[in-house]
């Protein structure tokens, strides 16, 4: 057969990595999470209540995979990896407070404030945020200087400067009629910084050069927009079914959006250009970046 002839290579499996790749996560954190019978019993079953609630963990993924496309990072990435999922989902927790956005259900279920009242989710989120970084520091993952770097990374992806700061604006944009670059800045904190931290976290883990951590950071911020516009595009197209929540939850809080600038079609085209330039920035990694590569894909075109 001429090499003309030949097939191309197949590409990887995204599905199966993901649930390869979630079975560790979520098998390393129900090691350390308390039991839902351990005192304090409602703090705990609140806990484990929106932590185990289906969750794709696409965060600690990709820190996974980043961490892979330099090197070999081993399970002692794990409790590094599971911090921030122990993040998103205390956000997620607290974005749904009747002071925030209020919302009745998440991954098809109630809220957990629903379920536990609002004293007990602020609490719950609390002890997520906390536990996040006892994990991230715990002794033997990474070497020391490393460690300082990861616990760095990690409050600056999700702080006043990161995730906690996008929110504020968030919230001070609703029934605004804000502009474009606004939305952006938004969205590059809310959503965008955590996703950043994850890949740099994985890069700094595994001891990546200067130069892969610069193409990688540009890959995070990449994909966190993309992330961030098919979160808006699934917000206005989705079903209660698919999203686990009640959609057109946007327009009814007076938030504008990307199809709001771009409308639907618009939007789904920019965020296959962001793929595009986030694919391109891997271009002096080997296979290794496979995973990387499909999970660009897989953000910008899931369906929950």
């Amino acid at each position: 057969m001429s090499p003309l002839s030949q097939a191309p290579p197949s590409r990887m499996n995204i599905k199966d990595y993901l649930e390869r790749k979630r079975g560790d996560i979520d098998g390393y954190l129900e090691s350390v999470v308390p039991g839902a019978d351990e005192p304090p019993v409602t703090l705990h079953e609140s806990m484990r209540y929106s932590l185990f609630a289906g969750g794709k963990r696409v965060r600690p993924i990709l820190m996974i995979a980043a961490a892979e496309a330099v090197g070999d990072p081993g399970s002692a990435i794990l409790p590094i990896a599971s911090s921030l999922e122990l993040i998103h989902t205390y956000s997620l927790i607290h974005d749904d407070l009747p002071a925030m956005d209020n919302d009745d259900f998440r991954r098809g279920k109630p809220t957990n404030h629903k379920v536990y009242g609002e004293a007990m989710a602020i609490l719950a989120g609390d002890a997520l945020l906390t536990m996040a970084f006892e994990l991230c520091s715990r002794a033997g993952s990474v070497n020391a200087s490393r460690q300082v770097q990861l616990i760095h990374e990690l409050a600056l992806g999700s702080g006043n400067r990161g995730m906690v700061g996008g929110q504020v604006l968030d919230i001070q944009a609703e029934n605004k009629d804000i502009d474009l670059a606004t939305l952006q800045s938004i969205h590059k904190h809310k959503t965008g910084m955590l996703i950043r931290a994850a890949v740099r976290m994985g890069a700094i883990a595994a001891g990546a050069t200067p130069i892969q951590l610069h193409s990688l950071t540009g890959y995070a911020e990449d994909i966190g927009l993309a992330f961030q516009i098919a979160d808006d595009v699934l917000n206005v197209t989705g079903t209660r079914e698919e999203l686990g929540k009640n959609p057109n939850t946007d327009a009814q809080r007076g938030k504008k959006t990307y199809p709001t600038f771009y409308g639907v079609d618009g939007a789904r085209t920019l965020a296959e250009d962001c793929v595009s330039r986030a694919t391109n920035r891997l271009s002096t990694f080997g296979p290794s970046a496979d995973p990387l590569r499909e999970l660009a894909r897989y953000i910008s075109s899931r369906k929950n």
